[in-house]
């Protein structure tokens, strides 16, 4: 290299480094405001997280305080009364299992059933799209339509009568979007490698499905389970529109048989005015909770051995 051509070179790489330090000196007090925007949006999240935590901490508290010198033995064996000292939530209790078992046998075999034919064997084509976009509106309907819908399919049309298979069935059309939403997302997470390597040895579209991809996915489609069972479990007014009785003296035997569930008969003892009634209201919603939380106890015990297998 030539005196010439290092003299131009050098200077080359001064010019480089001034203009490096001019933009960094340009940068340096935008980088000061982000940082201070990146600390004040933490203590703002933090401080909605504490004050929500804090909300649900005083609303537990005082629930528990109101409702625990109603928990007992009689209480979950005895069926409602108009006398408070002798009112309990045995049918209710019994109402709330029967929808459940009856309505995730409705809502998940669909669901997850129409999430892997949407997403793994179904072309894209117009009617796919057409038909996404309606599950995606319909996971954000209120439930008082559904509601309505199974008053006018399957109370009346139907003939089911108000029976725990008609709410059961209203409860399956209220949860099916979340179900296929979520269960989608579980499957578009799944690796496309995982695929390939599965039709490199020769297996067909449903042996790789029904072997690696459905497996790999039932963490996620077990937590749209688990979200959607919750809601179908807390939810009062799809029983209501196609109705469901406040106050049943006999625990249901068949899918037939009518019924009442937990979040009704709180609510019926909730509108009374009697203090006692409010305890007892205030025991039904511990009650009700602690179902929900052993029903998603038990469904996160199930998604976890499925991350475990998956994992090897």
């Amino acid at each position: 290299m030539s005196p010439g051509e290092h003299t131009m070179t050098a200077n080359a790489v001064s010019a480089k480094k001034s203009d490096a330090e001019a933009v960094r000196s340009a940068w340096r007090p935008r980088l000061e405001l982000r940082r201070l925007q990146g600390r004040l949006f933490f203590f703002a999240t933090l401080t909605a997280i504490l004050f929500a935590l804090g909300a649900l901490v005083f609303l537990m508290s005082s629930i528990w305080i109101d409702g625990n010198e109603s928990l007992s033995i009689e209480f979950l064996m005895s069926f409602p009364s108009r006398f408070a000292a002798k009112a309990g939530i045995k049918s209710a209790l019994y109402g709330s299992a029967w929808i459940a078992v009856l309505t995730a046998a409705f809502a998940v075999p669909i669901g997850v059933g129409a999430a892997l034919y949407l997403e793994e064997f179904a072309e894209d084509s117009k009617l796919r799209r057409v038909i996404d976009i309606n599950i995606a509106n319909l996971a954000g309907v209120p439930s008082i339509v559904y509601g309505m819908l199974g008053l006018a399919v399957f109370v009346r049309f139907m003939a089911l009568d108000r029976s725990l298979i008609a709410g059961a069935m209203t409860m399956s059309i209220l949860i099916l979007p979340i179900i296929i939403v979520a269960s989608r997302e579980a499957l578009k997470a799944v690796p496309r490698s995982i695929r390939l390597a599965a039709y490199g040895l020769g297996a067909t579209n449903w042996q790789t499905v029904r072997a690696h991809v459905l497996p790999s996915a039932m963490p996620g489609i077990m937590t749209g389970i688990i979200l959607s069972m919750s809601r179908a479990t807390g939810e009062t007014a799809p029983l209501i529109m196609i109705g469901a009785l406040s106050y049943i003296a006999f625990t249901p035997t068949s899918p037939m048989d009518s019924f009442t569930v937990l979040p009704i008969q709180v609510f019926n003892w909730a509108n009374r005015p009697q203090e006692e009634f409010h305890a007892l209201a205030a025991g039904g919603i511990v009650v009700l909770l602690g179902v929900l939380l052993a029903t998603n106890a038990i469904a996160i015990v199930i998604r976890y051995r499925y991350q475990r297998k998956s994992s090897w």
